[in-house]
């Protein structure tokens, strides 16, 4: 059975049974959205850690492995969006997404810190910038091939194209990301303590907005990885922030699909 349709008979109920392989348990309250991430590209590029250190937030620590930071950038499908107790809504669960993010610790727990993510949809944007407090910008992207909501048959790659529409430009022109990209080899779950594992097993994002911290708590089973080929077009998503990644990535994961819980952003008290 495909990952997307295994992701299809998970509920949300049935989701939080399953907290084995986590470092901590979710939180006891109620999860408030519900979402399938689907055609995941993971482009990590290794980077020196002053490089990295100056793009995030005093108060988090950068989260290292060996030695080296590591930015990724993530090409995806939203699907089956909804809030706890709500079905999803046609028009507003489904849109594309092109993430930015880096690796952080706080307070023991180690998660994501999303640099900036460019969304297919205006709604999503607002939805996250106000309650998630993320730095989402909405962006023109489309997206064809092998994908899970219309597969061409002929085609065995994913065509992802992004261009922002509002938002940090890069030096000519709005940032941009078109990448050709399709899985290769068998699916696994990373192995403990593996590279692997250190860039996919985070379950928080921590956002800053207005000299405050947040923590959004999410859940899901371990991701299903493959390698993945990669042709990069183009490539100016980083630019905003002065940096120039490399056209080949360090390292290329896929996935086809996950279903995933997030919680409410909680207001994070730093000790003195």
């Amino acid at each position: 059975m495909e990952p997307e349709f295994q992701t299809q008979f998970v509920t949300a109920g049935s989701l939080l049974y399953s907290v084995e392989h986590r470092p901590w348990l979710p939180p006891r309250s109620q999860w408030l959205l519900s979402q399938n991430w689907n055609d995941q590209l993971f482009a990590h590029f290794a980077m020196d850690p002053p490089t990295v250190r100056r793009l995030v937030p005093e108060a988090l620590a950068l989260d290292l492995y060996d030695g080296v930071a590591w930015l990724t950038i993530s090409t995806l499908c939203t699907s089956h969006l909804r809030p706890s107790g709500i079905p999803p809504v046609p028009g507003v669960s489904f849109f594309p997404l092109v993430i930015l993010r880096t690796y952080v610790t706080m307070q023991g727990k180690p998660g994501l810190f999303y640099l900036s993510v460019d969304a297919g949809n205006l709604s999503a944007v607002w939805l996250a910038r106000i309650f998630f407090r993320m730095q989402y910008w909405h962006s023109a992207i489309c997206i064809s091939g092998a994908t899970i909501r219309a597969r061409n048959p002929k085609e065995c790659g994913i065509h992802f194209s992004s261009s922002r529409l509002h938002g940090p430009a890069a030096t000519e022109g709005p940032a941009k990301l078109d990448v050709i990209y399709s899985p290769e080899g068998d699916c696994e779950k990373a192995r403990r303590g593996s590279l692997d594992e250190f860039l996919s097993e985070r379950y928080c994002v921590y956002s800053w907005n207005r000299g405050k911290y947040y923590r959004t708590e999410v859940h899901h089973q371990p991701w299903v990885l493959q390698h993945a080929s990669v042709e990069v077009r183009a490539n100016s998503i980083a630019t905003p922030f002065g940096l120039a990644l490399s056209p080949k990535p360090s390292l290329c994961h896929f996935s086809r699909s996950l279903k995933m819980l997030a919680w409410a952003p909680e207001s994070i008290r730093l000790s003195r």
